[in-house]
């Protein structure tokens, strides 16, 4: 990279020879570029050549098989000519170089600006967050069933493939390795569909499309004929490959890798305390219960049982009284003063009855059965009641029929008395 100009924020660079670029990250983490992208722009009128520069040049450096395969792949990949390219480089990521080749005399231009919050981005880190809360119940889903056969035949054709032939594998050890090299294959392939994406939506959108409905279509019928997982094994097995794809949305949805391990074992904890805290909830609400008070039982008292509370409470009452008038603390002088008949106080405080024989009677003849108070109610519910009768009577007549009015004259209580 010495050769290369080094890109920085805000660049607009307009050449016309073939040159090469390279944006050196900032090591200095900040958290308000936790979704933080770097967009490079590079246009022209002519078609020119977008080459991206590994800093592996030589392969024999590879340290595992894949990244010989990648680094081999890489230089026999020749990218296609285009007027018009675009490049995001992830913030805190690696540092980026790539080289412009023009065919013609004909300037370029490099622009470079920051995209505060890039929505990819986001997108991949709340649908983790989403998918890893909610592993459990979207593997027992059948809708999400079939949705994943279509998503797993579309990413990685291999993979579906092998699952869908597995029954014809005799032998597990064989499965497996198949399995293996199968997935390192759709993860290189993704990766390089991912670098060059906007190549081919521009130069193939017709075989690109093509290719997601044949084998989308595809993928869906034999996940359709296979029917949704029944056993608990398959089931716990798709929600840990859920989960475990959770985490690689997470890890690839920030900018910043630290961030992402803390979420993830965030997650992890908060999925592991789910026993302890519903225990300590169960806990909680048999202690509310123990301790909250009994709901109050309202029971009602017959007739009879309300009358002798009556007299008992009465009684205790004014035992009470004459206690309190015996005291010394009770003012005498001062009761005596106020009192219209003392002798009788005084005979009540000394245990002679508070009403006496005259007023019993008295009160006998008024509100005892047979009184005058209580021929009075009876004769004015009795004539109340048969003043009501005939109005309501020609209310029905007059239903029955508009035209016609009759009228009922009451026959009174007190003649019929006499």
């Amino acid at each position: 990279g010495k050769n290369c100009s080094l890109l920085q924020e805000m660049d607009v660079i307009q050449k016309q020879d073939e040159n090469c670029y390279c944006y050196v990250q900032n090591r200095t983490m900040h958290l308000q570029y936790l979704w933080s992208t770097i967009q490079i722009k590079v246009n022209s009128r002519e078609r020119f050549r977008f080459e991206p520069i590994s800093e592996k040049n030589n392969c024999r450096n590879s340290e595992t098989v894949f990244e010989f395969v990648a680094c081999a792949v890489q230089i026999l990949w020749k990218p296609e000519t285009c007027t018009e390219t675009f490049l995001s480089i992830k913030q805190y990521g690696e540092d980026v170089c790539f080289k412009i080749q023009p065919f013609k005399i004909e300037p370029y231009v490099v622009r470079v600006k920051r995209e505060m919050l890039d929505g990819k981005l986001l997108f991949l880190f709340v649908a983790g967050i989403f998918l890893f809360h909610f592993a459990n119940s979207l593997s027992r889903s059948a809708k999400f069933f079939y949705l994943s056969g279509v998503i797993l035949g579309v990413l990685a054709l291999l993979v579906f493939v092998l699952l869908t032939l597995k029954r014809f594998i005799p032998r597990h050890s064989t499965f497996w390795i198949l399995m293996s090299g199968s997935w390192m294959v759709s993860l290189y392939f993704i990766y390089c569909f991912k670098e060059n994406i906007q190549w081919l939506w521009s130069e193939h959108k017709i075989y690109l499309l093509g290719y997601f409905l044949a084998v989308g279509i595809t993928s869906f019928a034999i996940s359709y004929q296979h029917g949704p997982l029944t056993t608990e094994l398959s089931i716990t097995l798709f929600t840990w490959t859920l989960q475990l794809t959770a985490f690689v949305l997470i890890y690839f949805g920030v900018t910043i890798p630290q961030v992402a391990y803390a979420v993830i074992a965030v997650s992890l904890c908060s999925k592991g305390l789910c026993y302890p805290l519903g225990a300590a909830c169960h806990i909680a609400r048999k202690i509310k219960h123990h301790f909250k008070a009994k709901k109050l039982v309202f029971k009602y008292l017959t007739e009879e049982e309300y009358r002798e509370q009556g007299e008992s409470e009465t009684i205790r009452a004014l035992e009470e009284l004459r206690s309190f008038c015996r005291s010394p603390d009770f003012p005498s002088w001062i009761a005596v003063s106020k009192l219209q008949a003392p002798h009788r106080f005084a005979a009540f405080v000394l245990g002679s009855p508070h009403v006496s024989a005259a007023e019993t009677k008295a009160h006998d003849e008024q509100y005892g059965i047979g009184s005058f108070f209580l021929e009075e109610q009876l004769f004015e519910t009795r004539a109340q009641f048969e003043q009501d009768e005939p109005a309501n009577s020609v209310h029905e007549e007059d239903e029955e029929n508009e035209n016609e009015m009759h009228t009922q004259i009451p026959f009174p209580y007190a003649t019929e008395l006499l």
